[in-house]
């Protein structure tokens, strides 16, 4: 099973997690687009560099910048009490 049941209809829009991040949140991103935990998408993609003679480290830079930031969970108030 590669994608949670409850979401699909939804399309899928890969973003870099702000939260669930070791270097730059690109399998924290892709795992919360998939469904899986964090910790079942590192494991998949260092078996997976590991296997393919360290391939995973060239795509995993391309993904870093090809990716974009996950949209922040709320947004700050502004900071203009003389406006209400």
């Amino acid at each position: 099973m590669l994608a949670d049941p409850k979401r699909q209809g939804e399309t899928m829009n890969a973003h870099r997690s702000e939260t669930d991040r070791m270097i730059a949140g690109v399998c924290g991103g892709l795992a919360d687009n998939l469904g899986w935990s964090s910790f079942r998408m590192r494991l998949v993609w260092v078996f997976a560099t590991v296997f393919t003679a360290f391939a995973g480290v060239i795509v995993y830079l391309a993904l870093w910048f090809l990716m974009p930031k996950a949209s922040p969970a709320f947004e700050p108030a502004p900071l203009q009490p003389w406006r209400h």
